[in-house]
């Protein structure tokens, strides 16, 4: 859901910016003005005289702009961090009782994980993030169950054996996991 807001508003932002220096490429240029450009000729200012000096007396009016440019780069510099930040877990730290300690890729983690949780009996499908740090990763499962398989005899298998298994061969100390179930629904056939 994040990314497909990020793809939308990067896009919006980006056809809007394009639009507006385009236009001012174009007008710069000496193509004509469109119908919305604010000035008349390639030879006028973005701001003249009066324009820019009609607020200076105000005593609200610097406020005002430098909260609101504030608040701007603000919400720039958190949404870049929000889409540059790993989502996954690029590695774990494991403890080979040497001292040295060895490195496991978090993918083939995740991978061996799925695998064990989607053989699992009465799972459909399984899906599995390894998100935290190196030293403590976390889990988030995503289930997909047969219709007729309890819910808590399959959070239970799969605590007991694939969250067990990954937790012992990565010799860590706990493997917490959020696990979110759903369950298959088939459609109605005829039969004939």
């Amino acid at each position: 859901m994040r990314g497909t807001v990020n793809r939308v508003l990067l896009g919006l932002i980006g056809l809007v910016l394009l639009a507006l220096g385009g236009s001012v490429l174009a007008v710069g240029l000496g193509a004509p003005a469109p119908s919305w450009w604010i000035h008349d000729s390639r030879h006028d200012v973005l701001l003249d005289d009066s324009e820019r000096t009609q607020w200076r007396d105000e005593t609200w009016w610097w406020p005002v702009v430098l909260a609101v440019l504030t608040v701007l780069v603000v919400l720039a510099l958190w949404w870049l961090t929000a889409v540059l930040r790993r989502h996954r877990l690029a590695e774990v730290l494991v403890d080979t009782g040497d001292g040295a300690g060895a490195l496991l890729r978090g993918r083939a983690l995740q991978s061996v994980l799925t695998a064990e949780a989607a053989a699992l009996d009465g799972v459909a499908r399984a899906h599995v993030r390894l998100t935290g740090g190196r030293t403590a990763p976390r889990t988030r499962i995503r289930l997909l169950l047969e219709p007729q398989v309890n819910p808590s005899a399959a959070l239970d298998r799969l605590t007991a054996e694939a969250l067990t298994h990954a937790k012992d061969s990565a010799a860590l100390d706990g493997l917490p996991a959020e696990v979110r179930m759903k369950s298959v629904k088939h459609r109605a056939e005829r039969v004939s």
